[in-house]
């Protein structure tokens, strides 16, 4: 979330900073709103001063002892409940201009960074660095292919149990899935992370904090008697984790890595990748999280997104790198860096983990924060794929791919899968 006073003192700046998202705002009544809430806050600042003094003075009329039923105290009950009459109805006015102003700021999206690329869509990402041997070579096959071919997942089956762009792993396939998500678990954790594994349902308040709600609300799906809704990432449940917390800054920065299932409607979506394991309605996914304060998040942002390319590393899969310019961020991010692993069978780059330093704008929404000279300050908080499993797999598949038929296993998931290759059978 942006802060308040700023949008109060200077919303052109406001107005600027988002500009390079390709927003154009006017925040004048928002402004004007945040100006009329302040001048509510005075007035009743100001009520309740004169109620103390008026209780102040009846009590001194009881401990006195006088007569209670003088002319003097029954004219002060009264000024007492016209005070308290005129200081419920602007509270209320006072809650009002709140939900009003909430649900306005809580739309607007987060600064780019200053050092993100300018630029209008995808297009004008830039690409920052690309690791490992790309493959290339005729007659390769798609991932979705070679697990029909193996006998890996079924998507046909699974549509009668649920609906489309949903899928049941088989064998080798569920297999590989459990042991992408250890190998990745333990890796993260001898790296320094802890692991968490948070509930799969998040409540609203969970998802306005980490930035999902009210914007996106048409992407997640949503129990209908509860205040509960399937987590799109296990980013919501890390955010809320400290929710409304002080942090003692000696345990910063907090570092922690959790397996969820993920849902997510993918909206606006459909015609795309409707094939193989790329835009699945639920998927697997392992997140790192990282709580920084603010001095030290830019220098956590690049060891975040390290730590997801070590991954990448071990599995001798070629990706990239790719600084996301201002008009293709996330609502939440200032600033991210797409790994982009390379799918042979399409001959492209394809996503499979952002990191993103989204300073304080989840914080502010969530409430948490640090000590820093006795002041409390919001803290800075960092997210990444570390990795998505579904693609992981892909990738896998289509890069191991053997003449024969056959899919290699990269060696360092050997242990954790059980032998070297996938084969027919």
């Amino acid at each position: 979330m942006l802060d308040l006073r700023l949008i109060r003192e200077n919303p052109r700046l406001v107005e600027d900073r988002l500009s390079v998202r390709g927003m154009e705002l006017n925040l004048s009544d928002l402004q004007e709103l945040t100006i009329l809430i302040n001048k509510k806050d005075t007035e009743l600042s100001n009520l309740q001063s004169e109620s103390k003094k008026i209780s102040k003075l009846i009590g001194n009329y009881y401990h006195n002892q006088k007569d209670s039923s003088t002319i003097e105290i029954e004219e002060l009950k009264k000024n007492g409940d016209n005070l308290k009459s005129k200081i419920s109805k602007l509270e209320q006015i006072k809650r009002d201009l709140n939900k009003k102003i909430t649900d306005q700021i809580l739309r607007l999206p987060n600064f780019p960074s200053e050092k993100a690329p300018k630029g209008k869509d995808e297009s004008q990402n830039i690409e920052i660095r690309k690791w490992g041997n790309v493959l290339k070579r005729e007659n390769l096959k798609s991932h979705w292919k070679l697990g029909e071919e193996l006998n890996l997942f079924d998507t046909k089956r699974t549509a009668g149990i649920s609906k489309s762009r949903f899928i049941t792993l088989i064998g080798n396939g569920a297999r590989l899935e459990r042991a992408l998500i250890n190998f990745m678990l333990d890796t993260h954790q001898n790296n320094g992370y802890l692991e968490l594994m948070p509930p799969a349902l998040v409540n609203s308040e969970s998802l306005r904090g980490s930035g999902q709600l009210p914007k996106f609300s048409n992407e997640s799906f949503k129990c209908d008697e509860d205040d509960l809704w399937l987590s799109p990432t296990a980013e919501v449940p890390l955010t809320a984790f400290h929710r409304g917390e002080i942090i003692d800054p000696k345990l910063l920065p907090l570092k922690y890595v959790a397996y969820s299932p993920c849902f997510r409607r993918e909206a606006g979506s459909y015609g795309k990748d409707t094939k193989g394991l790329i835009r699945l309605h639920q998927f697997n996914k392992v997140e790192i999280y990282w709580y920084s304060h603010p001095e030290n998040s830019e220098e956590a942002h690049q060891k975040i997104t390290s730590d997801a390319e070590n991954i990448l590393q071990k599995l001798n899969l070629p990706y990239r790198v790719v600084d996301i310019c201002s008009g293709d961020l996330g609502f939440s991010s200032s600033r991210t860096f797409d790994l982009e692993v390379w799918l042979p069978s399409s001959n492209s780059y394809r996503e499979i983990s952002s990191c993103s330093n989204c300073l304080d704008f989840q914080a502010r929404r969530s409430l948490i924060r640090t000590k820093q000279d006795k002041k409390s300050i919001f803290l800075h908080t960092l997210n990444g794929s570390g990795l998505a499993i579904g693609r992981t797999m892909a990738a896998i598949l289509e890069n191991g791919q053997q003449e024969d038929g056959s899919v290699k296993i990269p060696d360092v998931l050997i242990p954790y899968f059980g032998s070297s290759f996938i084969k027919t059978n």
